[in-house]
């Protein structure tokens, strides 16, 4: 290789997905929706899926 041709060296470098490439929110519409039973609720604003019960079961709520 060639000098400023190391491995690596330039954009991106072969390091994961890059800028603005990570895990995304899900946003504020959507449901939340129980694993066991499938009943399906509205996500509430600031409050997560998973810290909400299902009201039919009591199962924690995932983000469908």
């Amino acid at each position: 290789m060639g000098r400023g041709q190391e491995r690596g060296a330039g954009r991106g470098g072969g390091r994961g997905p890059g800028r603005m490439g990570g895990p995304k929110a899900a946003g504020p519409g959507g449901y939340c929706i129980c694993p066991n039973c499938g009943h399906k609720v509205p996500h509430q604003v600031g409050q997560p899926c998973y810290q909400m019960s299902c009201p039919k079961c009591g199962t924690q709520m995932i983000r469908e």
